[in-house]
């Protein structure tokens, strides 16, 4: 099965909705919890983050296989990523009818951007939809994206290594490891990553099937 947003994408879209385990009123006043779900939440209700993973991985295939059938261009990762979480915070009939879903149909990409910039219904919008179009418009290989435009830092990829902190005192370099050495501890530490990672994206392989 081809994946329907990249692991960068997954964590960007969870940044940009945020993770709360108790049931609050969002801006439009619905009774919300998790990463934004609002299906028969009710107010005192308290989820843990398993259920929270849970909830978005039903949520993001509710959302994304209806909206993917409806593109009839070719789009790269860093479109696609934008697209769904676009596709996440105006529901799937705000996308199906938008201009810049029409644009992009069309091929007009540059079109397809400045239309993003139509769905801003308040200024909370604004940053997120901001960040949402330069994430369309600009390849991974670029730039990551951010959580929103007035972040001072991109989101991170899952697994990405944080840069070591420098040394208060000299070091002595111990000898260069064999080939075969690298070779095991690159494997390890790649097993140590994916480890952490396996659970949530087995959680979604499973409910797309599930849909499917």
């Amino acid at each position: 099965m081809v994946a329907i947003m990249t692991p960068l994408g997954i964590a960007v879209l969870k940044s940009r909705e945020g993770v709360r385990l108790k049931a609050y009123l969002d801006s439009a006043h619905v009774p919300t919890i998790g990463y934004g779900h609002t299906k028969g939440v009710k107010l005192g209700q308290v989820i843990t983050q398993a259920q929270a993973d849970a909830f978005f991985a039903d949520d993001l295939a509710s959302h994304a296989l209806p909206i993917l059938s409806c593109i009839k261009v070719p789009v790269a990762d860093h479109e696609q990523d934008a697209l769904i979480s676009i596709a996440f915070n105006i529901g799937v009939a705000g996308f199906r009818g938008s201009t810049f879903l029409k644009r992009l149909n069309a091929g007009d990409r540059k079109g397809c951007a400045e239309a993003i910039m139509m769905w801003t219904k308040n200024r909370e919008l604004v940053s997120r939809r901001t960040a949402e179009r330069d994430q369309f418009l600009t390849p991974y290989s670029k730039a990551a994206p951010k959580a929103r435009s007035t972040d001072a830092k991109p989101v991170s990829a899952p697994g990405a290594p944080n840069p070591a902190p420098s040394a208060s005192v000299p070091s002595v370099s111990p000898p260069a490891p064999s080939g075969g050495l690298l070779r095991s501890a690159a494997q390890a530490a790649g097993g140590a990553v994916r480890s952490g990672l396996a659970g949530f994206y087995d959680l979604i392989r499973t409910t797309l099937a599930r849909k499917a």
